[in-house]
């Protein structure tokens, strides 16, 4: 595919043309952070957040995410993801809900920006749940560790 390009003949956006790639497992791992201080992290651990359980409702909102990339992200092409794990934990020691997205599937594109949508709009579910006690938390960190597959090979973020 050496005419691998963005670009339309008229030097404007296009979707890229996958049909002549071969189909892959590929993989893709991310992750973010969402700041908060340390009364949100404890609201958060014992349950108290009156929105519900933040965790598990940003998991299920990661996934969510995940599958609907295509619909956020103009050129990302709809996919036939064959998993998606969101893992959320609460980072004590840098007072964060630390969110790592795992990605999967068989195909002729990679999976780098489910994972990251995954990650991103798990994030804003956390900012959601706890808005009413905490207006100044920060998303930050968003990126991808990780991917495996495809003609570019294995990827390791440094």
């Amino acid at each position: 595919m050496s005419d691998f390009t963005h670009f339309n003949d008229q030097g404007k956006s296009r979707m890229v043309d996958v049909s002549e790639k071969n189909d892959t497992l590929r993989t893709a791992v991310a992750e973010g952070l969402v700041y908060v201080n340390e009364e949100t992290l404890s609201l958060i651990k014992s349950g108290g957040i009156k929105k519900g359980d933040v965790l598990t409702v940003a998991q299920v909102a990661g996934i969510m995410g995940a599958k609907k990339t295509p619909d956020l992200i103009p050129m990302c092409h709809p996919l036939l993801l064959s998993g998606v794990d969101l893992a959320l934990s609460l980072d004590e020691e840098r007072t964060a809900v630390l969110i790592r997205a795992t990605v999967k599937n068989r195909g002729s594109t990679g999976v780098e920006m489910e994972a990251l949508t995954a990650v991103s709009a798990a994030a804003l579910t956390v900012y959601d749940m706890c808005k009413a006690v905490q207006k100044n938390m920060v998303i930050g960190n968003i990126r991808l560790l990780h991917k495996t597959g495809g003609v570019h090979g294995e990827y390791h973020c440094s």
